[in-house]
């Protein structure tokens, strides 16, 4: 039985979305240079990757991956980049939210896996749950998913991109994205420590690589991904069984609740 969205017919949903207690997932990533060595989709061909497996072990359904994201600070110094900017990030999570909630979905999980997506779907989230007073999103940021995958992303750098752990899920889950006969020449460090300012990355690398992909391997990113499918999984269920502490309404002023 699939779990994606866009091959389930209408009227299949609702009982998909009431076998997940009305839970969805919304992946979104980023289309963006990955360097010399990897495919420019790599953000989003890993959420998609990611959220369809995590859809299949939860049962809880998948929206469409989202491919393009904010990535105004990887520049016009390389090709490949196709970023919106933060308030088209913002209205377009919103609508789609809301299109989302007329569907029948009351537990939103977007699930992003491009580090500058972050702030605007914080901002989408804000907007979502005060229109609809029962409805929860939650944003998760896939690098930080838990504090194992958190520690293999930032591994070779406080700042990365197309790095070991980025390189390696990608030979681990569409190798088709890699470049081996590249990887030897991507290598470049992170020169944000110590920094005062955010620059944008034609200013902190050079040729759009943040890390050492050289030392990446597929061994590496299947046991990686297996960990963010893990600890992804493990929030997902945790998040079909939680309500809201307290009941009481987004629209009703504190005397209005209290008189009746």
């Amino acid at each position: 039985m699939t779990m994606e969205w866009s091959k389930t017919t209408w009227d299949e949903l609702p009982s998909k979305l009431e076998a997940a207690n009305q839970a969805a997932i919304l992946p979104i990533g980023a289309t963006e240079q990955h360097g010399p060595h990897m495919g420019c989709g790599m953000d989003y061909v890993l959420a998609d990757i990611l959220c369809l497996a995590v859809a299949e072990k939860t049962n809880v359904p998948m929206l469409p991956t989202m491919p393009y994201g904010c990535s105004l600070g990887h520049s016009q110094r390389w090709p490949g980049t196709l970023a919106i900017t933060p308030i088209t990030l913002i209205t377009l999570m919103k609508e789609l939210g809301d299109w989302a909630y007329h569907s029948g979905i009351r537990r939103l999980f977007i699930v992003n896996t491009h580090v500058t997506n972050a702030a605007p779907l914080r901002c989408a989230l804000e907007m979502l749950r005060a229109e609809h007073d029962d409805m929860m999103v939650a944003v998760f940021n896939t690098a930080h998913l838990s504090q194992r995958v958190k520690q293999f992303h930032h591994a070779d750098g406080e700042d990365w991109h197309a790095n070991d752990a980025e390189t390696s899920l990608m030979l681990a889950t569409a190798p088709e994205m890699v470049r081996m006969d590249k990887l030897h020449l991507a290598d470049d460090h992170d020169r944000t420590e110590n920094l005062v300012f955010s620059h944008p990355v034609n200013r902190t690398s050079l040729n759009g690589v943040t890390g050492t992909p050289s030392i990446s391997s597929k061994e590496k990113g299947a046991e990686w991904f297996n960990w963010m499918v893990e600890d992804l999984s493990a929030l997902v269920i945790k998040g079909m069984q939680e309500n809201p502490p307290l009941a009481h309404s987004y629209f009703d002023s504190f005397d209005k609740a209290t008189s009746t």
